[in-house]
């Protein structure tokens, strides 16, 4: 499981990766042929906002898997192994509730919104509002396979503090 995550997280470098590409090439030519040629690309800056929306929550997945979020973990470092266990299964518990929070409102806001269309590209807004479904059932696996290694004790203490040290220590 964690190879097929692994490989899932490349997969999603790369697809940030080609966000970011066409993002440049769209407000940088957008710039240029607004004040070279005093004309422009009408689905620029809407096609770009998505593309900034996708790379953001994509982002995020990869984010999680990493455990590279920002966090405290000054207090759980202190605690025995048992008080790490259990704060580690409260805590992503509590994000399990988040997540399914966002999961559900964003199918919600998909199906509302698949027959309507943006107004310069003319693409169905489900498609803005289903990265936040991609993003919910990823983090969903995610935080289930690390619950499940800390529940089934195969993960280390060091895992259970689920933070990455700042690359400055």
């Amino acid at each position: 499981m964690a190879r097929a995550l692994d490989l899932y997280c490349s997969f999603l470098k790369v697809v940030i990766a080609a966000c970011l590409a066409v993002m440049v090439v769209l407000v940088f030519g957008n710039v240029v042929l607004r004040y070279g040629f005093n004309s422009g690309i009408a689905i620029s800056e809407e096609l770009s906002r998505w593309l900034l929306v996708w790379l953001t929550f994509l982002g995020a997945i990869v984010a999680l898997r990493e455990h590279a979020h920002l966090g405290v973990d000054s207090l759980v470092r202190m605690l025995p192994a048992s008080g790490k266990r259990i704060c580690f299964v409260v805590n992503y518990c509590l994000m399990l509730f988040a997540d399914w929070l966002l999961l559900s409102g964003s199918w919600r806001q998909t199906i509302i919104n698949i027959d309507d269309r943006a107004p310069a590209t003319g693409l169905s807004l489900g498609i803005f509002y289903a990265v936040g479904v991609i993003f919910g059932a990823s983090a969903a696996v995610i935080l289930l396979y690390d619950l499940f290694r800390v529940l089934a004790r195969q993960a280390s203490e060091a895992d259970m503090v689920a933070i990455k040290e700042s690359e400055e220590h």
